[in-house]
């Protein structure tokens, strides 16, 4: 094989081991320092109900406030969480709320935000996303009531 082929090989092969290596370093970077991200909520306008691209709006039930959030499955499956003002994180990091030690979970991973008598959840640049029923949430989205909230292995719903 001539020389010029190996040395082209080689080269190419480098340049791939640095992107792979820029990459590897680019998700560890954003998954340490997800919460230092600005935490302001972007107000969502009246009449949010859509969940992701869907274009029936999330059943609320009205006159039934939630109470309590709900582990129902995962290592704290049973666990509950009576719901104040305060909003409630969810991650692997200690000083979240709910702390979750699941491998999918990102050190700060989700939110959980009362606005205006309801509950909304808004993932906080995790790596592997929350999922709201069956919807990858984007952005606020609104909780109904037995509505399962779902990080990696772990779900949870909001109960009165």
């Amino acid at each position: 094989m001539p020389a010029l082929v190996i040395t082209v090989a080689r080269i190419g092969f480098i340049v791939l081991l640095w992107i792979f290596v820029f990459t590897v370093v680019g998700v560890i970077r954003r998954d340490l320092f997800a919460g230092a991200r600005s935490s302001r909520l972007v107000a969502a306008p009246r009449g949010v109900g859509a969940v992701l691209g869907q274009n029936k709006p999330a059943k609320v039930k009205r006159g039934r406030a939630a109470h309590q959030l709900v582990v129902t499955a995962g290592q704290l499956a049973g666990t509950r969480i009576t719901l104040g003002e305060a909003q409630i994180t969810i991650g692997r990091a200690e000083d979240s709320t709910l702390v979750i030690t699941d491998d999918y979970a990102s050190a700060r991973h989700a939110r959980l935000v009362p606005r205006s008598g309801q509950w909304f959840v808004e993932d906080l640049g995790s790596t592997n996303g929350t999922y709201l029923d069956r919807a990858k949430v984007t952005g606020p989205t609104p909780v109904p009531l037995g509505v399962p909230i779902r990080i990696g292995r772990t779900s949870l719903e909001l109960r009165p």
